[in-house]
């Protein structure tokens, strides 16, 4: 006898672990192709042999530490439903701060230029330009595969004022410069244990460490970013909670100005910026 919707996420429950059924009720309704309100209403209906399999086949995926965001090829950010692959690093929600203090420094109205660095699944880039109709943000990826997500997911999603270019940090910026620089880039440190564990074991490691301090990458952006920005103009960084004091050094070290630390939701530094209070030496 096939088993119910409610039947199936029951067994599939661990006392006490109310994440863990959240995940589950994602990936049943994932394979219904339903929501997890609908879910709820319709407790009692009975998946097919074929769904229950599939079900079954993502959850013994995800008890092997695989990602739900991977197994269902989405992830919510922002306001955005964005296609996610193994290629790019998984969106996060304490990325928000980076759109929010991107947000408030972008007029609503004129012309503003923003790059994004290491664009990913281009959360940053697609979340800023879906607030911003009107200014021009250009996304870069060293990863051709990680590009591609980016791309489709804009084209998915209509959004036209955003273009892409393949690089590696400054340098896919050639000769440009900007009103606006943002970047998560990778910034845990080489021999972190916690590469080993949990979702990470699973996202592109280029995404993920960078040296052995995790600085590697913030350097080489903060060395190159003022050569790319216009006079008054903002570099803003997401980095590890334990980093702000070693970027917000690095930021004043290259010549910016104003530079401070935001924290995230959960009170820990997350995102450090600076502007270039002065046109920068073009040496």
């Amino acid at each position: 006898m096939m088993a119910s919707i409610s039947e199936i996420l029951a067994a599939a429950s661990r006392p006490g672990d109310v994440e863990w059924r959240h995940e589950a009720e994602i990936l049943l309704g994932h394979v219904l192709q339903r929501d997890r309100a609908w879910l709820f209403t319709h407790a009692d209906f009975v998946p097919d042999s074929e769904q229950a399999k599939r079900f079954q086949d993502l959850l013994e995926a995800r008890l092997r530490g695989e990602p739900v965001a991977y197994l269902i090829g989405r992830r919510g950010f922002w306001t955005l439903d964005l296609e996610v692959t193994p290629d790019v690093l998984i969106p996060r929600p304490e990325t928000e701060l980076l759109v929010e203090l991107a947000l408030e420094r972008i007029p609503l109205d004129g012309e503003f230029r923003v790059a994004d660095l290491g664009t990913g699944s281009g959360a940053i880039a697609l979340a800023i330009a879906s607030e911003r109709p009107r200014a021009r943000i250009l996304a870069t990826d060293a990863s051709a595969s990680a590009l591609a997500v980016a791309r489709a997911n804009a084209e998915r999603l209509g959004i036209s004022n955003v273009e892409f270019a393949e690089g590696n940090w400054c340098e896919a910026l050639g000769s440009r410069r900007f009103d606006l620089i943002v970047s998560n880039p990778p910034y845990i440190a080489a021999d972190d244990v916690h590469l080993g564990q949990g979702d990470l074991r699973h996202e592109p490691a280029s995404a993920l460490a960078s040296g052995a301090d995790g600085l590697d990458a913030i350097r080489s952006i903060v060395d190159a970013a003022p050569r790319h920005l216009v006079n008054q103009g903002w570099l803003l960084l997401e980095h590890g909670y334990e980093q702000g004091q070693a970027v917000r050094s690095l930021l004043q070290q290259y010549g910016l100005e104003k530079v401070q630390t935001w924290s995230d939701v959960s009170g820990h530094d997350r995102t450090s910026g600076g502007r270039i209070l002065q046109e920068p030496d073009q040496g």
